[in-house]
């Protein structure tokens, strides 16, 4: 896999147009997902993480990035698909998202990926078995569809359940 240079195409982004979307693509399972660029931070090969007592189940624990704790959350765990073992690929995704550092893990990332807002649609009302409330558009690339996700509605909603069974 060739290593993504994310503050590179941070500044990139900022030239582009308004009507394109830079997004890091990443897969969980078969099905390849993107997410805004400018909320992603870093990209960190999988670590040993902490488990955390009483959390949502796809919350798996917290991690020690440069001294500060993050939660992680299995994005095969939230999107209600099948889990599997974590490998060489497997990957965790740095976003923050209102001002809250979190980290996803995804089966691998793919790459950066620039598309025209043109080529993407609503989403139907179920995608691969994922409620499309956490989707926010499907981008139709010429040999292959891209799911893209609303991480502040994934965000959100894990706060809700997180709140509720305090």
């Amino acid at each position: 896999m060739a290593e993504i240079n994310l503050e590179q195409a941070k500044k990139d982004n900022n030239i582009s147009s308004n009507e394109l979307l830079q997004l890091v693509s990443f897969n969980i399972g078969e099905e390849e997902f993107g997410v805004d660029i400018l909320c992603v931070q870093e990209i960190n090969r999988m670590v040993e993480v902490t488990r955390v007592p009483n959390a949502p189940q796809f919350v798996v624990g917290v991690i020690n990035l440069r001294g500060k704790v993050i939660p992680i959350i299995d994005m095969r765990m939230r999107l209600e698909l099948e889990t599997k073992s974590d490998d060489k690929n497997t990957r965790i995704i740095v976003v923050e998202i209102k001002n809250k550092v979190i980290g996803f893990i995804v089966d691998n990332v793919n790459e950066v990926l620039r598309i025209s807002k043109s080529i993407t649609e609503a989403p139907p009302p179920m995608v691969s078995g994922i409620n499309s409330e956490y989707i926010t558009s499907i981008g139709k690339l010429d040999d292959r569809l891209l799911i893209l996700l609303d991480l502040d509605k994934i965000l959100a909603t894990a706060d809700t359940i997180k709140n509720s069974e305090l």
